[in-house]
């Protein structure tokens, strides 16, 4: 099927297929056309994409040998990444060419932009090289230039305590608030200017001047030293995103794609804050029942610990209401399920003080000496 359309082809599916048996082109393509309709409605159906001119001809190639047919489906795209991303999983869905059983696997997604760019980029230097040639006086004036306009934005004094930032900071309305030099220097390598240093543990009244002023963000190393400055910071400024280099990592250290992803990634101060109310409201418990409710999980099963935090036993939970009855010494209950009123009335009857499990029926009656706890209510202490 073609397109009355042009299409501007942004990437290209590559798939490989194998079907069991012998077919033509024309089966392959029915198989595309016919097994991927209606997944994702007529927004990203293939026929309907081909009228619009956003999906090229589909091109087939193929050999057959020994009862079997191999070959490569290739589709051109002008959609954004994350359309042509579903094509391509839906290219996989196929598992029938004709009468026959199949597998297509996708080998790549190629970026043709990509590809121009490189061809524009080599050109780019012939063409350099001979303009170069051409008005060989003037070489001094071209190199000149060229290092004027590629020369990275310089680190500058700011503020009474001469703090290191970026030219952008006097008239950026959103700021990065980093820890020191070598961070300005390394994220101003990288094309961010609006940025400021702490330079030091104690925050700065310009910061604290700025964070008022403006939007801020906190940029901070991955250890424990970004931790204490992190805890100043909320304590004494305004400062509205945080975000943090990788675990161990400093932000001198980032390359471009890291800074990207971890200003991509900041959080307000807000869900810091809150996450921090949260963790503090959960129940301090020996690290024996942190770690049976970590391993309990999805085993549908219980375990029974005496008060010095001793394993008595191990049992499935269908069996724990019964041998509950049965058991003496027990000080801890844990398990996969749901606490009832049932097992409740046991545990008391036994003195035992806690029970923690996955979840609490809504219908329980609190019990006066038993304490009642979730896997999400409890941390190690």
């Amino acid at each position: 099927m073609g397109s009355s359309q042009t299409v501007t082809v942004k990437y290209v599916v590559r798939a490989g297929f194998e079907v069991e048996g012998v077919v033509e082109k024309s089966d392959v393509i029915g198989a595309v056309f016919g097994q991927t309709e209606g997944l994702f409605g007529s927004d990203l159906d293939l026929r309907e994409l081909q009228k619009s001119g956003r999906i090229g001809r589909i091109e087939i190639e193929l050999q057959s040998k020994q009862d079997k047919t191999t070959g490569t489906i290739l589709i051109p795209t002008s959609l954004d990444r994350v359309s042509t991303a579903i094509i391509a999983a839906s290219i996989e869905s196929i598992n029938r060419v004709g009468p026959c059983s199949a597998r297509v696997t996708l080998e790549k997604i190629e970026d043709v932009r990509d590809s121009k760019r490189r061809v524009i980029i080599e050109r780019a230097k012939e063409i350099l090289h001979d303009w170069t040639m051409e008005v060989l006086p003037s070489t001094e004036e071209i190199f000149r230039e060229v290092s004027e306009t590629l020369r990275l934005a310089r680190a500058e004094k700011y503020g009474p305590e001469e703090l290191t930032v970026g030219p952008d900071i006097e008239t950026a309305k959103e700021i990065i608030i980093v820890e020191g030099r070598a961070d300005v220097i390394n994220l101003l390598k990288h094309g961010i200017q609006n940025v400021i240093a702490l330079e030091g543990a104690k925050v700065p009244e310009t910061i604290i001047r700025l964070c008022r002023e403006r939007e801020a963000t906190a940029f901070l190393d991955g250890d424990r030293g970004g931790d204490l400055i992190l805890k100043e910071l909320l304590q004494v400024t305004n400062v509205k995103y945080v975000t943090r280099a990788p675990p161990g990592k400093e932000v001198e250290e980032l390359n471009a794609k890291e800074v990207a992803t971890a200003l991509q990634q900041r959080v307000s101060v807000e869900e810091i804050k809150a996450k921090r109310l949260r963790a503090r409201r959960k129940i301090l418990v020996p690290k024996q029942i942190v770690d049976a409710a970590k391993n309990l999980e999805g085993t549908l099963e219980a375990v029974l610990f005496n008060e010095k935090m001793e394993q008595i036993e191990r049992l499935p939970v269908s069996a724990l209401a019964e041998r509950l009855q049965e058991v003496d010494g027990v000080d801890t209950v844990v398990f996969d399920g749901v606490i009832t009123q049932r097992l409740v009335d046991i545990a008391s009857e036994k003195d035992v003080k806690y029970i923690v499990a996955a979840r609490i029926s809504d219908v329980i009656k609190q019990p006066l000496r038993t304490r009642l706890l979730t896997f999400v209510d409890i941390i190690e202490s």
